[in-house]
C-alpha cells in the first residue's frame, strides 16, 4: 500500500500504518474498507475491496482522506468487536454503512 498523497510505502501490518478495517454485506456483495495512516503526510488512504456476488471483484484506492475524517471513521470501526464480520449488525456497522447492510 502506498500513501495516496506522497506515494510513501505504508506498512500493512497492525501497529504500522494500518489503522482499522471493516467488512459489510450490501445487496449480496461484500465490501471491505481498510484504513492506513501516513505519518509523513498526516492523511489516510483507504483500500476498498468490493467482492461481487455476480461479476468481477474490484479493488480501489480512496484518498487522501483528512486526518479528522479518517480518525472519525477509525473510531467508529473500533466500536465493533468483530469488524471483519460482514454479517454483524451492531450500531457501528449500521452507522458506518449508513443503514445499507443486507
Amino acid at each position: 500500500m502506498e500513501c495516496s498523497k506522497c506515494g510513501k510505502a505504508l506498512d500493512a501490518k497492525e501497529g504500522g500504518a494500518w489503522r482499522a478495517a471493516i467488512s459489510g454485506s450490501v445487496l449480496g456483495d461484500e465490501i471491505s474498507d481498510i484504513y492506513y495512516f501516513c505519518e509523513s503526510c498526516g492523511v489516510y488512504t483507504m483500500l476498498v475491496c468490493y467482492e461481487t456476488f455476480l461479476g468481477e471483484d474490484e479493488i480501489s484506492i480512496r484518498g487522501p482522506i483528512s486526518k479528522e475524517e479518517g480518525d472519525e471513521q477509525v473510531e467508529l470501526i473500533r466500536q465493533c468487536s468483530t469488524p471483519w464480520d460482514k454479517s454483524c449488525r451492531c450500531a457501528a456497522h449500521v452507522a458506518y454503512f449508513r443503514g445499507t447492510l443486507d
